[in-house]
């Protein structure tokens, strides 16, 4: 088991590595905005649940949208979804087919949604352990997660594996007790290492991650001094085999693009094209060329936008272009267009952003609604807008805007283009 000074040793690697969960995931620009939209998803679920509406297959639920947006959240969730699949053989999770066992997994999720202490989420917790679901345990820690990231570590195969090596424990999967127990210890550790990372629970949890899935080997037991150079040596090779997958990846995705330059190919044409122009709260301040992605921008939202239902997520909407206010019409905040950029991010909550805006305020009669991506992402895009849980998409005019598109385009656009319908003209509809 490695001393205090070893941990901080890795902890340091781990940080510094560019393609660890750190700088993969848990820097990662995008991840935040994905906490509302799965909040959301849950709420529908327990509203589901609650109505029965939920139905007794997990394939083509509201449950399946939001287990595949948090399986969407890069390395540290791939699989996620493992564990809800009905395995008809064993017949479990039961949660589809028995109806009391499906009306406690809502109470479960309705009552951690309002929890507000550790201890009422444990209480929680023990309640649904004492139903003896079939098939249903600390999986469901994913969710809480989402929920409470200061409360509730996410929980899989490579975490567990990464706290036993690192602490010595024998924590078992499938059962809320072991959870409860490690999550003990892993609060213990962040306490610990304070300094290197986050009230945040996913911090911990990604470096567990990493350890358990054998990306940095744990110090020799032993006091060879050769031993150690090795083991330096071998977190060093890491470190560099990491910038190169990081270097290879930025290649794959769309040459050399950025979230941020498409959002500033977008703030540019939509001033261009005679709008004011929002960028995402979370973004204004991002450094771009020579100023900040938030220039020649709006600093607020107007305020039938800022008033309505779902203000906090259209506030993260990564851009929106609205009519500027004429003299006829001093308050105008009509939004033209709204544009999100799934760079690698989940399709999924910038969809539901796009619902919160068009949903939340009807009387803004929203021209279009835009999903922007790389040129291979359009499968990614049908497959999502297919979902039961969006078929109001339909109805909206959600259309696609590939990156390529947009590139050959824009600046024919802006010196030649008015208005939406340039924009419209290179789009493509994604009507189910």
């Amino acid at each position: 088991m490695p001393n205090e000074q070893e941990v901080d040793a890795l902890l340091r690697r781990w940080r510094d590595d560019a393609g660890g969960t750190y700088q993969t995931w848990f820097l990662w620009e995008e991840r935040i905005k994905n906490f509302r939209s799965i909040r959301r998803g849950l709420q529908k679920v327990v509203e589901e649940i609650q109505s029965g509406g939920f139905g007794t297959a997990y394939r083509g639920s509201s449950l399946e949208t939001v287990v595949h947006s948090i399986a969407e959240q890069r390395q540290i969730f791939k699989g996620a979804d493992h564990a809800w699949l009905w395995k008809p053989k064993l017949r479990i999770p039961d949660i589809y087919e028995n109806a009391e066992n499906q009306r406690a997994f809502g109470r479960f999720l309705d009552s951690c949604i309002c929890c507000h202490s550790a201890d009422q989420v444990i209480a929680e917790i023990r309640r649904l352990d004492e139903q003896r679901v079939k098939g249903l345990g600390p999986t469901a820690a994913n969710l809480l997660y989402f929920l409470h990231p200061t409360l509730a570590p996410p929980f899989n195969t490579a975490i567990v594996a990464g706290y036993n090596a690192l602490t010595g424990a024998n924590v078992k999967l499938g059962r809320w007790e072991e959870y409860l127990a490690m999550r003990r210890g892993i609060l213990a550790l962040n306490e610990q290492h304070r300094a290197l990372l986050s009230n945040d629970l996913g911090a911990i949890a990604g470096f567990l991650f990493d350890v358990g899935r054998s990306r940095y080997p744990l110090p020799p037991q032993t006091d060879d001094d050769q031993a150690y150079q090795r083991w330096e040596h071998d977190l060093a090779c890491v470190r560099e085999e990491s910038a190169a997958e990081v270097r290879a990846r930025a290649i794959a995705v769309d040459g050399d693009r950025t979230h941020t330059e498409i959002q500033a190919w977008l703030r540019d044409l939509g001033i261009a094209l005679g709008y004011d122009v929002w960028i995402a709260a979370n973004d204004r301040a991002r450094p771009w060329q020579n100023g900040r992605l938030g220039d020649n921008c709006l600093s607020s939202l107007p305020q039938q936008l800022s008033a309505a239902p779902g203000a906090e997520a259209v506030r993260l909407i990564d851009v929106l272009w609205l009519d500027r206010p004429s003299a006829q019409n001093a308050s105008t905040a009509r939004v033209a267009a709204a544009f999100e950029v799934e760079h690698t991010t989940s399709i999924y909550s910038g969809i539901v952003r796009l619902l919160d805006l068009a949903l939340g305020a009807p009387e803004q009669a929203v021209a279009e609604l835009f999903l922007v991506a790389p040129d291979n992402r359009e499968a990614d895009i049908i497959a999502q807008l297919a979902r039961p849980a969006f078929s109001r998409v339909r109805d909206l005019r959600v259309r696609y805007l590939a990156y390529s598109d947009l590139e050959r385009h824009r600046e024919s656009m802006s010196r030649f283009g008015t208005g939406l319908k340039a924009i419209e003209a290179i789009a493509r509809s994604m009507a189910p």
